[in-house]
């Protein structure tokens, strides 16, 4: 008797450990995944921008590129008004669709 109780309650624990492990993987596989293939992809981006390119900052700013350094951007805004950003604020969401619309 006591031996088939400590049966049923190891298999209990084996099921909460599935179900722990399977919880595990679907927030790995929606969650963390997407995020770490988001941040892949506009690292690339930022490393592929060149003069003459048009970028959308983060904060709302149109411009085109007309300046290209190793942290920093320099954009022209509006005939002639330059201004210097920082490579990593610029929106790869917001140039994709810039460029889509084309």
């Amino acid at each position: 008797m006591i031996i088939t109780l400590l049966l049923q309650v190891s298999g209990g624990n084996y099921t909460q450990f599935i179900m722990l492990g399977g919880m595990v993987v679907i927030f790995y596989l929606f969650f963390i995944r997407p995020q770490q293939k988001k941040q892949k992809d506009q690292k690339k981006f930022i490393e592929a921008i060149k003069k003459g390119d048009e970028v959308v900052t983060v904060g709302g700013i149109h411009g085109k590129v007309v300046g290209v350094e190793e942290t920093r951007l320099v954009l022209d805004v509006d005939r002639g008004s330059k201004l210097v950003v920082e490579k990593s604020s610029v929106s790869l969401d917001s140039s994709k669709r810039l460029t889509d619309t084309k």
